[in-house]
């Protein structure tokens, strides 16, 4: 067996990856040349680990990948599925699973850091810092506030529990609530309904046919003045236009960002330059905590295939 994966992730793992698989070979991503065909075509199994992400080798990575033609499985680091690569290797015939939950609480982390920074001033003050401005501003109140978390997998449902203890009341939103949410729930085909009484909106559902475009122009002006957006999901969940058009009108207080329509963001894009807008690039989960979360389920997945039993999260 033949795994394709980071020199970084096989050093940590690799002695525990060969006992579970003996006789375990690896495959790494070398610097500088490109990996032989006849490497290419050893490659059974792939583990695509957060340090590929984080070091910008991902494209080199997926190339060797849609490359090799007795690939097996593929192991993801992420929790959504939705780029049109991964589409292209499951249509290859290849088995696909992914981290969910692995980054859920450093990413609810996030998002409770961006909701409180948005309404402390942080990018204002962070300006004025730069400037050498002296300018006192008045803070808003995090208690009391309403937030409505779209998206109620398992980093919004640490988001929701995160928020409460700020004195939040948190309304859930999903397709169709279950019962067993940590905060009260509303489906989505009542989300015009919660709008008009949001102050924060927080995106966390994944990129599917019915959350692409879900947040539009129309969604956005239900949201009373001043209200933020914080957006750690996917980029098309949000009208990317409107919600600049909402931003720029002043319509809306701030936002917070990790993901957008269009990644790397372009240079010219507007949102960049707005002082109400804070921009991080996709990174709100990217601890070492999750990264060695994805890679104990990658192992406990590795001794399910050597097993012939079946993976966790698998992507079907």
């Amino acid at each position: 067996m033949r795994l394709f994966c980071s020199d970084e992730a096989f050093a940590e793992y690799g002695r525990v990856w060969q006992e579970l698989a003996p006789g375990l070979e690896h495959v790494g991503l070398p610097e500088g040349r490109r990996l032989e065909p006849e490497e290419i075509e050893r490659i059974d199994i792939a583990a695509f680990t957060g340090d590929l992400w984080v070091s910008g080798r991902s494209p080199s990575f997926f190339k060797v990948v849609l490359q090799a033609p007795n690939l097996q499985w593929l192991h993801l680091f992420s929790a959504g599925t939705d780029a049109p690569v991964f589409h292209q290797i499951a249509a290859n015939g290849v088995r696909v699973t992914n981290s969910a939950g692995a980054a859920a609480t450093p990413i609810a982390h996030s998002v409770i850091m961006q909701m409180l920074a948005l309404c402390r001033n942080a990018r204002p003050w962070a300006i004025d810092q730069t400037n050498k401005v002296w300018q006192p501003r008045q803070n808003i109140d995090v208690e009391g506030r309403r937030m409505a978390i779209v998206g109620l997998g398992a980093i919004g449902a640490e988001v929701a529990r995160l928020a409460a203890h700020f004195g939040v009341r948190v309304t859930g939103v999903r397709r169709t609530p279950r019962g067993d949410e940590p905060c009260d729930t509303w489906p989505t085909s009542r989300l015009h309904e919660l709008l008009p009484n949001v102050h924060d909106l927080v995106l966390t559902a994944p990129l599917t046919d019915e959350t692409r475009g879900l947040i539009g122009a129309r969604e956005l002006a239900l949201l009373p003045q001043g209200a933020h957006v914080i957006n750690v999901g996917r980029g098309p969940v949000i009208d990317e236009t409107a919600l600049i058009a909402a931003l720029q009108s002043g319509h809306l207080g701030g936002a917070a960002l990790d993901v957008f329509e269009t990644e790397p963001l372009p240079a010219d894009n507007p949102l960049w330059e707005m002082p109400n807008v804070i921009i991080t690039p996709h990174s709100s989960g990217n601890t070492d905590i999750a990264i060695e979360r994805t890679l104990q389920i990658f192992t406990d997945n590795l001794a399910r295939y050597v097993r012939g039993e079946p993976l966790v999260n698998e992507i079907t």
